[in-house]
């Protein structure tokens, strides 16, 4: 009996431990805990899981398009390493160069103090501004940035 009430009790502080992770507030408040930039990712996340060695799974209602200096897409779901001022090995991260569409891998920020924040896309780092990244953005599907981004250039778009 003391043995199984010891058990649920170490499974109920495991549980508390990783529940207050996944629901201590939103993503992007975890994010500005950790010396990120809360517009790293868009508004409309629907939910995220904090492991204790700080791998982060982010859950997107589906995959997306959005837009900083360039267009970048969101799969469904995001992955990396959580540290202070990075993300490391980013899973689900894409941005358009040259129109190419190159995986993120790692997103850092040593020294907010700078006011950038250094990409790592595989062939090359980019670095850009912080303020790029003050506000979460609004992420569309897929269709409908490219429906809008037609408009703008003068062209109409025909179903």
């Amino acid at each position: 009996m003391k043995t199984s009430f010891m058990a649920f009790s170490l499974l109920g502080f495991i549980s508390l431990f990783f529940f207050s992770f996944s629901s201590a507030g939103t993503i992007h408040d975890l994010l500005r805990s950790r010396g990120l930039p809360a517009g790293l990712l868009p508004k409309d996340v629907r939910s995220y899981t904090l492991d204790a060695d700080g791998r982060l799974q982010v859950f997107l209602d589906g995959p997306c398009l959005t837009k900083y200096e360039n267009r970048v897409f969101f799969e469904s779901v995001v992955t990396a390493n959580l540290s202070y001022g990075g993300l490391i090995g980013v899973v689900g991260l894409t941005q358009e160069e040259l129109f190419l569409w190159l995986p993120v891998k790692d997103i850092i920020v040593d020294d907010p103090n700078s006011g950038l924040i250094l990409f790592d896309i595989g062939l090359a780092h980019k670095q850009l501004s912080l303020s790029l990244f003050e506000d979460p953005p609004d992420c569309k599907p897929q269709g409908v940035l490219q429906k809008n981004a037609r408009k703008e250039k003068g062209f109409e778009y025909v179903r």
